[in-house]
């Protein structure tokens, strides 16, 4: 990844109206490859409707101060880009590939593992970690040191 520079307030304000101002727009489009005008240049352009709810994606998110990363689907990340992802080290990721728990591919001496799967494990993490969060509080509330 090359530098990733954090949201300005400027650009989120620009972002937050520009996301209210296309969602309305997107929803009254009938055509999968709407045709745009770039005001400043007056040149038209199609671009398919995918791309624009996209593009209505990243506005909301950069509305809100998220930082965007765009990466194809079929992209496969290192060990070490992997525990980036994971917020993790390396040696558990390569544990947890030994274990069976992420596919990956050899290229070379080097482990190799798609990034679709490295988002589907962090989801299933957060959501075992939801789980068990819940089951806590459950227990805490069933012994009266929790008061709902």
């Amino acid at each position: 990844m090359e530098t990733i520079e954090k949201v300005s307030k400027a650009e989120q304000k620009v972002a937050m109206a520009s996301y209210d101002a296309l969602a309305s727009v997107i929803e009254q489009l009938r055509s999968n490859n709407p045709e745009i005008e770039i005001e400043e240049t007056g040149e038209k352009i199609k671009v398919p409707l995918k791309a624009l709810k996209f593009l209505g994606q990243m506005l909301k998110a950069m509305s809100t101060g998220k930082m965007i990363s765009l990466v194809p689907v079929a992209t496969e990340v290192t060990t070490q880009r992997a525990a980036e992802m994971l917020g993790c080290s390396r040696p558990h990721i390569v544990k947890l590939l030994e274990k069976g728990d992420l596919d990956f591919i050899k290229v070379g001496k080097h482990r190799r593992i798609k990034f679709e799967d490295v988002v589907q494990y962090k989801q299933k993490m957060k959501a075992e970690q939801k789980r068990h969060i819940i089951d806590i509080m459950n227990f805490d509330e069933e012994s009266g040191l929790y008061d709902s």
